[in-house]
């Protein structure tokens, strides 16, 4: 049953100690900002956290890892320009990182969504990010066997969602959404807009409501939607 929040500290109410968070977004693009301060003032702690990169400036993400909430992070891009708080978290052996290459990131969470378990991919063959892993020769290429990546809980932002939980993106801020929120046991999505069932068209619907649990309307958001 879909539940429908009054608001973003009842949707990650049940975010636990512990816990794997999965929390889309592109560098500052489709970051559920909200949920993830939502998720500060909750308090979980010890948490593993995977997202494309490892946060931006002081807000959303950054925030959270600067508050030592979180253990460990599994991420493509864990430093740019303005990663200050992982670098200096990272530097001081407080906050370990798994680095994934972005493909493989992607493919590894769609994986755990369809059901697949694992896959082989030349990316990584032959640098250390393939040591411990199996390898294999396949028509005269190498290949690492990657393993699918779930979680406890996903955070998404939306751009809009009927009361059945079927959801539309904005552009960039589709980005790892769709496929976070299959990977999840439990994802919590953010989003402008809640309409009745039958005011989206089912063309444009991305994510099924089946892989959503709990919906949240975040009507005035502080980043601005991703161009």
């Amino acid at each position: 049953m879909l539940n429908i929040a009054q608001d973003v500290d009842e949707a990650v109410a049940s975010i636990t100690d512990g816990a794997t968070v999965m929390i889309g977004g592109f560098g500052k693009a489709g970051q559920p900002v909200e949920l993830i301060e939502a998720l500060l003032r909750q308090g979980a702690s010890d948490l593993t956290v995977v997202n494309n990169n490892a946060g931006n400036g002081e807000n959303g993400l950054a925030a959270l890892i600067g508050a030592g909430r979180v253990r460990k992070i599994i991420c493509s891009f864990p430093r740019q320009s303005d990663s200050q708080l992982f670098d200096a978290k990272y530097r001081a052996g407080e906050i370990e990182l798994e680095l994934v290459p972005q493909g493989n990131l992607a493919e590894r969470i769609r994986a755990a969504g369809a059901g697949i378990g694992g896959f082989f991919t030349p990316t990584g063959y032959g640098t250390m990010l393939a040591e411990g892993k199996e390898t294999r020769m396949i028509d005269g290429r190498g290949y690492v066997f990657e393993t699918p990546l779930s979680a406890d809980f996903a955070l998404i932002k939306a751009l809009r969602a009927d009361r059945a939980g079927n959801l539309v993106y904005r552009k960039t801020a589709r980005n790892f959404g769709p496929v976070m929120a299959a990977a999840a046991k439990n994802a919590i999505v953010q989003v402008r807009d809640v309409v009745e069932p039958g005011g989206l068209d089912p063309e444009h619907v991305v994510t099924p409501g089946i892989y959503v649990n709990t919906l949240v309307r975040v009507a005035e958001e502080k980043e601005p939607a991703a161009a």
